[in-house]
């Protein structure tokens, strides 16, 4: 079993990945993972003074169930906004395409937040979720749970909202955009709170914007809300907040659903 921070220690992006058993999901490999090795690759190779992580736009093509080699171009290169895609093959075949963001932070007379977190107590006052095996990938187990509200998988809910304080097992020394990335997607799919016995889902593309530059942290509550559900797919938004209260990640999923 090797831990996040093994997994990134690593990664060399001019070498082909093999990811270990550990980071499965299904038929492919954890989708955080691809994605945050995308991010990892960019980083690997970004020249001095590069700005910070901002913002993606996830593409899950097919699955990723061979050797994992990232291709990466950057697009354009202003002064302030840089523009990069990354294609993550899986043998020879497309399994991700990601386009991402950098931006420096800019000066500005104009800040609002529209909401703030939810009103819940911090991660101490909850019980860990204990995995179901039936339910959770092996990809879950790198992480730990606490439900803060909300509803849990496999529950037959009638409300499609996962509440959970997450924190990766080990993630020391990770880049903390990268580490974050990983973790938004640590829930299972929000629709997933409806279902009454297990069954697969997909997800099949990923928006991520981050508020300002992604820092260190352990603890993140995780909101994840299926705002429809209709001819097989989910539409969630998810949101991320830090112990702080400071809104770390916005993110929108289109899941595919077979039942």
């Amino acid at each position: 079993m090797r831990s996040f921070a093994q997994v990134l220690a690593q990664f060399d992006p001019d070498v082909p990945f093999v990811s270990p058993p550990n980071w499965q999901q299904g038929r492919t490999i954890f989708g955080g993972l691809s994605a945050a090795l995308s991010l990892q690759a960019v980083l690997c190779r970004q020249p001095v003074g590069f700005p910070p992580f901002k913002s993606a736009q996830v593409s899950f093509i097919g699955p990723v169930n061979q050797d994992q080699t990232f291709d990466v171009s950057v697009l354009r290169q202003g002064r302030s906004v840089t523009s990069v895609s990354v294609d993550c093959l899986s043998g020879n075949d497309l399994a991700l395409r990601t386009t991402l963001l950098f931006a420096k932070p800019r000066a500005s007379k104009i800040t609002h937040d529209a909401w703030g977190r939810p009103l819940v107590d911090g991660p101490s006052r909850y019980a860990t979720l204990q995995l179901d095996s039936r339910v959770a990938p092996a990809c879950a187990y790198n992480f730990e749970m606490r439900p803060a509200g909300g509803s849990l998988p496999v529950s037959g809910a009638d409300n499609p909202e996962l509440l959970m304080w997450v924190r990766h097992l080990d993630a020391q020394g990770v880049d903390p955009a990268v580490a974050l990335i990983a973790l938004a997607d640590s829930l299972p799919p929000a629709a997933m709170t409806c279902f009454t016995e297990p069954a697969a889902l997909s997800s099949a593309s990923w928006t991520i914007d981050l508020p300002q530059p992604a820092v260190s942290g352990e603890w993140f509550l995780i909101s994840s809300f299926s705002q429809q559900a209709q001819e097989g797919y989910s539409l969630q938004d998810m949101e991320i907040w830090d112990e702080d209260g400071r809104r770390v990640l916005w993110g929108r999923q289109t899941v595919a659903i077979f039942t």
